[in-house]
């Protein structure tokens, strides 16, 4: 991957060009930036350009034998680390190397849990075990096959829990012309001492703008699509592809429905509803349906609260929100938001789906047509 593939974060690629060209490459980086930035993209793009037979000015060539081999994430001095699910205590992420270069190389802004959608985890918990942790130091004392440098990228190092401290040695004190990158979301949730021993390079959400070029020239969308759904995303572009997903999903007709249902407490129309599309949407489709009713009440605070201009939704979207909004009272739309959020939350747990979806029905026909606000319910998993 070259630097000019990816999306906006123009300072931060120069900075990471000057580093290899004044020869200040710190030999242990830690990439910090939110999902859907692009940080685990700008990590590969600054391998591949670090190792490059033909570095340009600004990026890697794209065409010399390294770049054609990082280009297919094959070439033998790359070292890839990310969380998966261990089926037995010696399974390690080489396991899973085909389904990672196919997930990265059809979506290199992909969060977690697209990633796990192509592990087919369900409920299961990913991580980075102990067998990865020596797989690395066993690699990595080795010398190069033909690169200058020996690069492993970790994504997530978030997941290494106590099993991180076995790299700190190694960290601290690679093989000459070695290189990690960990590529992080959280700092909070990484081992201090593995923060302390690498050097922080802090990537931003992108903007709104960069997403809505993107989508409009990569996905043909039009402008005012583009940029309603750059809004929502709020600069994940994961998040902005979850929403492409959607619309073809007819979300918005199935909220209105359903919510017209609750607010006239028609109990038949809404068990039918659920039992009939909710239930049976699968799991992903429902946590991308409540992400997006949860945005649409957010449009409608904005809303009540005199921020119209910070709306962007399409015609038919926006005259329901407006709708929606003269009717009810905030309190009321951030009770939805609340049980929107924690249903999304048992939907990842795999909660009973027809059961989940029936009792929030029941909760938010209290809120609206009783005017009666419940307290939170705890499901079996």
């Amino acid at each position: 991957m070259q630097f000019k593939e990816i999306i906006g974060h123009k300072d931060i690629k120069e900075h990471l060009v000057r580093t290899v060209h004044e020869n200040r490459v710190s030999h242990a980086q830690l990439f910090l930036g939110p999902e859907g930035s692009g940080s685990l993209a700008l990590a590969y793009a600054y391998a591949q350009f670090l190792n490059c037979e033909n570095r340009q000015s600004a990026d890697s060539c794209g065409e010399c034998p390294s770049c054609r081999k990082y280009n297919k994430l094959i070439h033998p001095d790359l070292h890839m680390s990310y969380p998966f699910i261990a089926k037995h205590k010696e399974d390690t992420a080489t396991d899973y190397a085909d389904s990672w270069r196919k997930s990265f190389l059809s979506n290199p802004y992909m969060g977690l849990e697209y990633w796990r959608n192509q592990l087919d985890a369900d409920n299961k918990q990913v991580n980075i075990n102990i067998a990865e942790a020596h797989g690395i130091i066993k690699k990595l004392s080795l010398k190069s096959f033909e690169a200058e440098y020996k690069v492993l990228i970790m994504w997530l190092p978030e997941y290494l829990d106590t099993q991180g401290n076995a790299l700190l040695k190694l960290i601290e004190e690679p093989p000459e012309k070695t290189l990690f990158i960990l590529v992080a979301e959280n700092q909070d949730k990484i081992l201090n001492t593995i923060i302390s021993r690498t050097q922080l390079v802090k990537i931003k959400k992108l903007d709104h703008t960069e997403i809505a070029q993107h989508l409009k020239s990569v996905h043909h969308l039009s402008d005012q699509e583009s940029a309603e759904i750059a809004f929502i995303a709020d600069g994940n572009l994961q998040e902005a592809m979850n929403q492409i997903q959607s619309q073809t999903n007819n979300h918005f007709g199935i909220l209105v429905n359903w919510l017209r249902f609750i607010v006239s407490d028609a109990g038949t129309n809404m068990i039918s509803l659920v039992e009939e599309e909710l239930s049976k949407m699968g799991r992903e489709n429902q946590k991308s349906f409540l992400f997006y009713a949860i945005n649409m009440m957010r449009q409608i605070i904005l809303i009540k609260e005199g921020l119209s201009s910070l709306v962007f939704l399409p015609a038919k979207e926006l005259d329901f929100v407006q709708k929606f909004a003269v009717h009810y009272t905030v309190e009321q739309i951030e009770a939805t938001i609340n049980l929107f959020e924690e249903t999304h939350y048992f939907v990842e747990r795999n909660a009973n789906p027809k059961i989940l979806f029936l009792d929030l029905s029941l909760q938010l026909t209290l809120i609206y047509k009783y005017k009666t606000f419940p307290k939170g319910t705890q499901y079996i998993i």
